[in-house]
Formats: structure tokens, C-alpha cells, sequence
């Protein structure tokens, strides 16, 4: 076998970082007891940065698709439908340069908690006290539109991989609306339970996943009639939930027992589960489909999951109360 030269294998590997091929993400994690978001290396392990967000409380966070930029949307001080602050605005934050360098102000108070971009290159952000969606473009950070929920504390926001619906948990009515994207108007209305938390869709995007919070069950959603499907037995109520890149496999936190389930979409039922530091939160698989992320807010960890192995192969230092996820690949 032919020897290959040292500077041919030095210049496949720049050739193999220009393209991507070796990068890692950082992970941006919102901390709500420390008030900041961390940015984590994921290779390393390791946090390097923590962002004050000058004395107030962001609960979620979203990437910028060029991972210069993180969007904090500003909830207040208070619980879901509970008495305290109102939250008026989103902060946007300088990846490289760990500063916030901007904030979009909603106007008056409306609990801004769950910022997600769309394909259209919009970003769609709840708005909870106004019923609705808030749509900014990200580049001049102008509101340029708005979808009605019809509900009240629509928390979180799923859309749809091509764009077309938008999928919001509203808590306290126990229900998820389901919203036209390019019409932007509210067309379904889906009863679930008494209350009902966090919001997911399937690679496919044939269902929808949201957890009841009365009973220990999954409820999942036929798009196609904008219906409950079926409900899947959980070990205990679940929350955040995050489908793999095979669209086998649902992930689902469950945070009385610090465990994530593993639910196969094929048979409907809990395949295993995996133990996590104490009250995990929010998940996000990487896109090449290897790594789950789970932030644990009791302890201020990440646990990074082997979806091939399905065992936590790291835990990394996030700050107090971590809950949002997102995840920034920097260009």
C-alpha cells in the first residue's frame, strides 16, 4: 500500500473543517435561576462562555442558521398563567463575542417564550398574553406579522419541515392549536387534557407529540385529521420531546423520575429509558442523528446521550435552572 505524503492528508483535513465536516456545534442553553445563556463546546465538553442577560429571565433560546446570532426571548419572572412580570422583549446575542448586542421590543408585555425559525427564514416567537405567534425578520428585527393561537398561554411553538403548519402547546387550556404558516391564521383547535406541556413533530410530519400533564401519557396527533391519534403510556408525566433523525424514536423527558423514554414510533410504547441528572427538561438531537442533548434544570447539567448506545457518555456544566436548548454551527 502506497504511502500518502504528510501535506496531502494536512490538506484534506483543512478541505474536511472548510466544509464542516469536523466541526462541532456549541450548545446554547438558557439558564433561568442565573439569568444567562451559556455557550457550551460540545467537543470539549465544556462551557465556555455565560451571557448575563442584564437581570432578567429568558427560559428558551434559538440559533441563527449561520451560528453568529442566539435569540432570547424575555418571559418574566412568573410561571405559566401565574401571577408576576411581563416580559416585553427579546434579546439577541453575539455568538462570537458573548454580548448581547440587541433587543426587539414587543411593545408592551406580552410573555415572548419560544422563538423557532421557519424555512421561509422568519422567526416565529409565542407570544402568550396576545394569543399569538409574532413573526420577526431576523434581519432587521421588525415584527412583520402575527398568527391568533385562540388560546390563552400558547407556550411553546413546532413547525412543520416544510413550512406549512405550526403546531403551539397551550397549557393551561390543555389544548394545541394548529396554525396555517403562510396564511397565518389559526384553523384547529385539538382538546388533549386538563393541561398539556412542550411540543414536538415527527420527521415525516405525519404526527404531532405534546405530554399531558394529568396523566402519565403521550398524546400524538394525526396531522392529516388534526386529531388525537392515540395516547402512549408513560412511567410518569412527560415534557420536552425530541424525535431522532431516523424518525423511529421518540425522546421524552421525564422529570419525576430523571429519566429520558425512548417511545418506538412503530409499536407506540416505552422501547427503554435512560437515566439523567434530576428534572430534565428540554432535548435536541444533533442533525447527523448521534447525540441527544438534555438540559436538567435541578442541577444545572447537560447530559449528552449516545443515540447508539443509548447511555449518557458526557455531562457538562451548564448554569442554574438550565431549560432551553438550541443548537449554533458556526460558519
Amino acid at each position: 500500500m502506497p504511502r500518502i505524503p504528510i501535506t496531502m492528508l494536512l490538506v484534506g483535513l483543512f478541505e474536511l473543517t472548510a466544509l464542516g465536516a469536523t466541526t462541532s456545534p456549541i450548545l446554547l442553553v438558557a439558564n433561568q435561576g442565573d439569568r444567562s445563556l451559556s455557550l457550551i463546546d460540545t467537543a470539549a465538553g465544556a462551557q465556555i462562555a455565560a451571557v448575563p442577560e442584564n437581570d432578567v429571565t429568558g427560559h428558551e433560546v434559538a440559533a441563527s442558521p449561520d451560528g453568529h446570532t442566539a435569540y432570547v426571548p424575555i418571559y418574566g419572572n412568573a410561571g405559566v398563567g401565574k401571577p408576576g412580570t411581563d416580559g416585553s422583549k427579546m434579546l439577541v446575542i453575539d455568538i462570537p463575542s458573548h454580548k448581547v448586542i440587541r433587543a426587539l421590543d414587543f411593545g408592551h408585555g406580552v410573555r415572548p417564550h419560544c422563538a423557532v425559525w421557519g424555512p421561509d427564514g422568519m422567526l416565529y416567537v409565542t407570544t402568550e398574553l396576545d394569543q399569538s405567534v409574532t413573526v420577526v425578520n431576523p434581519k432587521t428585527l421588525k415584527i412583520v406579522g402575527s398568527i391568533p393561537t385562540g388560546q390563552p398561554e400558547s407556550h411553546m411553538l413546532a413547525i412543520s419541515h416544510d413550512g406549512r403548519r405550526g403546531y403551539t402547546a397551550n397549557v393551561g387550556p390543555g389544548t394545541v392549536s394548529v396554525l396555517d404558516m403562510k396564511g397565518r391564521k389559526q384553523i384547529a383547535i385539538i382538546p388533549i387534557s386538563k393541561t398539556t406541556q412542550r411540543i414536538s413533530v415527527s420527521q415525516d410530519d405525519k404526527m404531532v407529540f405534546t405530554s399531558d400533564q394529568v396523566k402519565p401519557q403521550l398524546a400524538v396527533i394525526d396531522t392529516a385529521t388534526n386529531k388525537v391519534k392515540t395516547f402512549v403510556p408513560l412511567p410518569a408525566a412527560g415534557y420536552g420531546t425530541a424525535p431522532t433523525k431516523d424518525g423511529r424514536w421518540l425522546l421524552v423527558a421525564i422529570q419525576k423520575l430523571n429519566q429520558v423514554a425512548v417511545v418506538d414510533l412503530q409499536s407506540m410504547a416505552v422501547a427503554r429509558t435512560i437515566d439523567v441528572p434530576r428534572a430534565p427538561q428540554e432535548i435536541v438531537v444533533t442533525p447527523d442523528g448521534r447525540t441527544a442533548y438534555v438540559s436538567c434544570n435541578a442541577t444545572g447539567k447537560v447530559a449528552a446521550i449516545d443515540l447508539a448506545t443509548w447511555k449518557v457518555d458526557k455531562l457538562m456544566d451548564a448554569g442554574k435552572g438550565a431549560d432551553g436548548l438550541a443548537l449554533a454551527f458556526p460558519k
